[in-house]
């Protein structure tokens, strides 16, 4: 695991876009694509767009990019609280993506689990049914204050064991609506992780996950450690000293 500490958020979003053109440009140089899982909520807003910048928009060739997401809100795509929306809006709307190489969760006309099955289907299908050698590129993380990640929340216990489905569905009362997800299996089968944490409000549960006893029903984001792959943390001063 690496740890990387950035003086505010501002710098810490201008840094992991360094850091994601050198990685991103070094895979591009021996594999004809590459895969990344993004992820929503308000900490990536920045970077998607730096990201999309006319200084960094062409430092990456999207056109070879293959965009997945890690996890969703069971909400239709106009809904403010999509993550695909979001991701579209600050970032894939502005960038030479393939739109046929964007493969974001079905969120309509369906239910909570047909959503899961299609998108593991699809996932199966760009990974030839096979986790035991890695699967993406690149999976962005975000961390909740409750010590969350993807949709795996304190305390449920379904998703976060979850071994054998690469994408499952949970109902989160607090939220009071459906949540489509990656699982830990294949997220942690990636070649990188990085997970992106700012704010003071983040502070205690940045300590709990990295100094506390294993326990991912009370911090699931313990429970993200590549199979084979690299762990990075980039944090802001914040998130790191409260």
């Amino acid at each position: 695991m690496e740890l990387h500490v950035c003086k505010d958020y501002e710098d810490l979003c201008e840094h992991i876009a360094n850091w994601m053109v050198e990685y991103i440009c070094k895979a591009l140089a021996t594999h004809e694509r590459f895969s990344i899982a993004f992820t929503g909520g308000n900490t990536a807003k920045k970077l998607y767009t730096i990201l999309a910048s006319d200084e960094y928009k062409n430092k990456i060739d999207w056109s070879r990019a293959n965009i997945f997401i890690g996890d969703e809100r069971f909400v239709p795509y106009a809904d403010d609280r999509s993550n695909a929306k979001m991701i579209h809006e600050t970032l894939l709307d502005n960038v030479a993506v393939n739109p046929q190489h964007v493969h974001f969760i079905q969120t309509e006309n369906m239910s909570p689990e047909t959503a899961a099955n299609a998108y593991e289907e699809v996932l199966q299908h760009y990974f030839h049914k096979n986790i035991a050698q890695p699967t993406f590129d690149l999976v962005l993380l975000g961390m909740g204050d409750d010590a969350h990640t993807l949709s795996l929340f304190p305390g449920q216990k379904d998703a976060i064991n979850e071994q054998a489905k690469w994408c499952t569905y949970l109902w989160l009362e607090q939220q009071n609506m459906y949540r489509i997800t990656l699982t830990a299996p294949i997220a942690n089968a990636a070649k990188c992780i990085a997970f992106i944490v700012s704010g003071s409000g983040k502070a205690t549960a940045l300590a709990d996950v990295l100094h506390k006893p294993y326990d991912p029903l009370t911090y699931p984001s313990q429970i993200i450690k590549p199979s084979h792959g690299e762990l990075h943390w980039f944090v802001d001063e914040a998130a790191m000293n409260g």
